[in-house]
């Protein structure tokens, strides 16, 4: 049996559909993550296989004003799950990075995080890695699918609404279906092991602005609304997010030869959800 932490989420519902009846999904209403002993009990009682931790304080821009509670969770709490010593897998994020680079981040490159989401989910793959010779990090990037609230869902919400809006061109990344994440997980479980213990990258293949991505969800939608490109200057926010976070796939594919489907179509077959 697995352990998927942060059920809800929208890693964690992909997670569950990939693993009917192996898995036990829990959320913070069940497990707080950020009481120690109430996780060691938790896991001494179930005995999970292993563990996958979905759980995080996500909220970026609120972060900035509630630095515990973010820390409590994403650095803390993933802490805690590692130090139960079952084997592991932490999602963390491309936000660890400061977005200067002009190449694909590669997982030994130095991170420089530049806002307090960034900062707590290094400290909470510092904390796994250190307590856990048996955990796999994975960092993520601009994570969406048909559950919870996401830019997919924003963007078709809006362009149903309005005839046109603004979206910021000049950050680049590669948008991730949780569902191509989920689907890498559970083919790297079995594989887990103190030898390929260590951090890695996963996003789809591609690059494109939040711009680029806005303009091939309204195409793929059928929706007739125009997507004005803006600047980031232009659209202020608390918390500084990296202008380009293109993550670096070789070591993923070449350790546990997970498959990494291009962004547009792993969107298309997104949509095909709703």
């Amino acid at each position: 049996m697995f352990l998927v932490v942060g059920a809800n989420g929208q890693l964690g519902q992909e997670l569950l559909a990939l693993l009917p009846g192996r898995a036990l999904g829990v959320d913070r209403d069940v497990l707080d993550i950020t009481d120690a002993a109430a996780v060691k009990a938790f896991v001494a009682e179930m005995k999970p296989e292993a563990i996958i931790n979905c759980a995080a304080y996500t909220a970026v821009d609120k972060a900035e004003g509630d630095e515990t509670a973010a820390r409590a969770i994403n650095a803390a709490g993933a802490g805690n799950l590692a130090k139960t010593g079952v084997k592991m897998v932490h999602v963390s994020t491309d936000y660890v990075f400061d977005g200067k680079s002009c190449v694909p981040y590669k997982e030994d490159d130095l991170p420089n995080p530049m806002s307090v989401y960034g900062r707590t989910k290094l400290e909470g793959e510092e904390l796994v890695l250190d307590n856990n010779a048996q955990a796999v990090v994975i960092r993520t990037a601009w994570l969406y699918s048909s559950h919870g609230n996401n830019f997919v869902k924003t963007m078709r919400r809006l362009g149903a609404e309005r005839p046109e809006l603004g979206v910021v061109f000049d950050q680049a990344g590669t948008p991730t279906f949780a569902g191509d994440l989920a689907q890498a997980i559970v083919d790297i479980l079995p594989q887990i092991s103190e030898k390929t213990a260590g951090v890695y990258h996963f996003s789809n293949e591609g690059v494109c602005s939040w711009y680029d991505f806005a303009v091939e969800i309204m195409a793929q939608s059928g929706l007739d609304c125009r997507v004005n490109p803006i600047e980031t200057s232009a659209y202020p926010t608390p918390a500084v997010r990296p202008s380009y976070s293109v993550l670096n796939k070789a070591k993923i594919k070449r350790v546990f030869g997970v498959n990494v489907p291009y962004w547009k179509e792993s969107l298309t077959r997104c949509l095909k959800q709703f």
